[in-house]
């Protein structure tokens, strides 16, 4: 028997121990002896920018109940992805782990193309032995449900089901369906079609049809606790949008005032969208947002709110192309704001203070221990080696401030939307970004100017030394896989 099965075997007859130190009148919530253990409901939304929400200052696209769950909740204002791509960020999630850690730091687990450098081999697999935080849930007694996006496992034998959840739906190995709109499929790439839904009707609508699956699950619970993570394939390409909504959202533009600039600004040949104007993309946002309300409102009806704990986030920042991610700077792929910096909430109901804001910069490798701190069960540190859990910053209204010198970033790949490998570090409001062709590296003051148009490199020699000290010190840490230069790079 390996450890992984005998983990699962065992996991049933593990006990739930209370969080301690609660305070008077928010016990109820927690795993206690004489109380209901905490419901989770975790909504991953895939190439959401941090600006797309209404709540986090868009005027274009609207997303009430996002909004609603906001203002219920805690706010994270500098709440990041492991990577600015989508697999990798997937992955720290379920482990707790860097995905460098993992050799998960690009996409479908493809080195990618080479230029100057050759990027390194990686994998688009979760490794088996990695005890998922479902896996951790279950063991605890939570019936796990999974629907949507997946893209941590290229075989069947990686996927949701062999991953600690009990329930899979439509998860599988791509990372964007062959169409939003049934049967899901795409006339050549066979490897995106969304598998699982069979039984859908012409003109259904794969947001749709997720929300729906989410809903009967809830509708089976009972009295048993849940984890339920609902990965969306929107906002992810290809930008197809529900029809109605759509028009909706071009009545709304053409009734706008005009924008005083461009939509556009062109940055080294690509689109840099300069104004949320993208009628199709705020239909697809809207479509989110609208099956988030589906959902919650289950919760609900079912007499279940105040003891379902609610978590938020996006897997990496919005695609130039299609959305504005101003005042943040760049996109998805991009180890400037604009590609790691995200939307992130959090309910927790009578334990977090409604409309709570939380300025303390947090990463996705924090949900693992949050989750499991939050339930009122022991950490497992061997696991979650590089999370630390969100409790306090959540019962302490955003203050406090957690026990890590640094958070860091690994993209040693190019992307077709530009960038050039790197890294990263973020230690107070500093963040460095080290360009790995010629090890040049760029410094900002995040607190001054989120936009990171003012490179403090020259002026701060020493605050440069320090980070890109504790960042190579990181990467010796998690063996972190560098390109090599490419004998076969013709320069242009």
């Amino acid at each position: 028997m390996n450890r992984r099965t005998f983990l699962k075997n065992v996991g049933a007859a593990m006990s739930v121990m209370a969080i301690p130190g609660c305070a008077s009148g928010v016990v109820k919530t927690s795993n206690v002896d004489n109380g209901p253990k905490l419901n989770f409901i975790f909504f991953l939304v895939d190439d959401l920018g941090w600006a797309d929400l209404g709540c986090y200052g868009s005027k274009f696209y609207e997303t009430p109940n996002i909004d609603r769950l906001a203002a219920q909740g805690m706010k994270f204002t500098d709440a990041y992805a492991d990577c600015p791509v989508c697999s990798p960020t997937r992955a720290s999630i379920m482990s707790g782990k860097y995905s460098t850690r993992l050799n998960i730091t690009n996409f479908d687990g493809l080195a990618g193309p080479s230029k100057k450098l050759k990027p390194p081999k990686t994998t688009g697999d979760l490794p088996l032995e990695e005890l998922t935080i479902a896996e951790a849930m279950k063991q605890a007694g939570y019936t796990t449900y999974f629907a949507g996006k997946w893209h941590i496992g290229h075989e069947e034998k990686y996927h949701p089901q062999h991953q600690g959840f009990d329930i899979n739906i439509a998860g599988h190995r791509a990372g964007q369906p062959g169409s939003y709109y049934y049967p899901y499929k795409h006339p050549v790439h066979t490897w995106s079609n969304v598998p699982g839904l069979e039984d859908g009707k012409p003109g259904e609508y794969l947001t749709n049809r997720l929300a729906d699956e989410s809903v009967k699950f809830l509708d089976t619970v009972g009295d048993k606790p849940f984890f339920l993570y609902h990965c969306f394939y929107s906002v992810h390409t290809p930008i197809e949008p529900r029809k109605d909504l759509a028009e909706k959202y071009k009545s709304k533009l053409e009734d706008m005032p005009k924008s005083q600039g461009p939509s556009y600004i062109t940055v080294e040949g690509k689109k840099v969208r300069q104004v949320q104007d993208n009628p199709d993309y705020a239909a697809m946002v809207a479509a989110v947002d609208e099956s988030i309300g589906r959902i919650l409102s289950k919760v609900d009806q079912l007499g279940l709110g105040e003891n379902t704990a609610i978590i938020f986030m996006s897997d990496n920042g919005g695609l130039f192309g299609v959305t504005s991610n101003l005042p943040l700077r760049a996109g998805k792929a991009w180890l400037y704001e604009g590609g790691i910096r995200e939307p992130m909430i959090v309910k927790w109901p009578s334990v977090v203070k409604e409309s709570s804001v939380c300025n303390q910069p947090v990463i996705s490798t924090d949900f693992y221990p949050t989750i499991l701190e939050m339930a009122g069960l022991k950490q497992r540190p061997s696991q979650h080696l590089d999370g630390v859990s969100l409790v306090p910053l959540l019962k302490g209204n955003g203050n406090g401030k957690l026990d890590r010198e640094a958070i860091f970033w690994h993209y040693p790949h190019y992307h077709s939307l530009g960038n050039t490998p790197a890294g990263a570090v973020r230690s107070g409001d500093y963040k460095l970004i080290e360009f790995y062709e010629d090890f040049n590296v760029e410094l900002y003051n995040l607190k001054d100017d989120i936009g990171e148009k003012n490179n403090l490199a020259e002026k701060m020699p020493q605050k440069v030394n320090e980070l890109r000290d504790i960042l190579h010190k990181w990467r010796k840490e998690v063996n972190a896989q560098m390109p090599t230069p490419n004998p076969g790079y013709k320069p242009k």
